[in-house]
C-alpha cells in the first residue's frame, strides 16, 4: 500500500451541473518531491458511484491559480488523446492505494491504483516523498 495526496479528480460527463464535486470517477494522486513540488504519479481506477459521492465531501476546489498543476491536459488513457473532464482539488487529503511495482521513466505508475481508503489519521507531511 501507498500513501499519496488526492490532488485533482475526473467526473463523468453525466456529472456535470450542481456540485464542484458531485461524483469524481477517478482520482488524480501526487506526492511532494523534496523541493516541495507536489508531482503527478498517477490515478485511481475507476471508483464506484457511491465511493466518489463520499469522497466528494472530503475534497474542496483548489484556489483559482494555486495548484501546481493548472493548465496541465490529462488524457483517458494510453494511446488515446481524449481529454479528462477535471477538476483540481486542494492536495490536503491522504489516500492509501494499492499499486504494482512498474513505473514510467518520469516515477509515475504505468497502472491505475485502486484505492484503499481515506487516510484521515496522517497528515499531508507524514506522505512519503516522490522519490521515497
Amino acid at each position: 500500500m501507498a500513501q499519496v495526496q488526492g490532488a485533482g479528480h475526473h467526473r463523468s460527463r453525466r456529472g456535470r451541473g450542481h456540485r464542484f464535486l458531485a461524483a469524481p470517477r477517478t482520482v488524480l494522486l501526487g506526492r511532494y518531491d523534496t523541493a516541495g513540488r507536489l508531482r503527478y504519479v498517477g490515478r485511481t481506477t475507476t471508483l464506484s458511484q457511491a465511493v466518489g459521492r463520499a469522497l466528494a465531501d472530503r475534497f474542496a476546489p483548489a484556489p483559482a491559480g494555486g495548484h501546481p498543476w493548472e493548465g496541465w491536459a490529462f488524457v483517458a488513457g494510453w494511446g488515446t488523446s481524449r481529454l479528462l473532464d477535471v477538476r483540481l482539488v486542494r492536495p490536503d487529503v491522504v489516500l492509501e492505494v494499492a499499486v504494482d511495482v512498474a513505473r514510467e521513466a518520469g516515477g509515475r505508475w504505468r497502472h491505475p491504483a485502486r484505492l484503499h481508503r481515506v487516510r484521515t489519521d496522517i497528515d499531508v507531511g507524514s506522505v512519503p516523498t516522490f522519490e521515497e
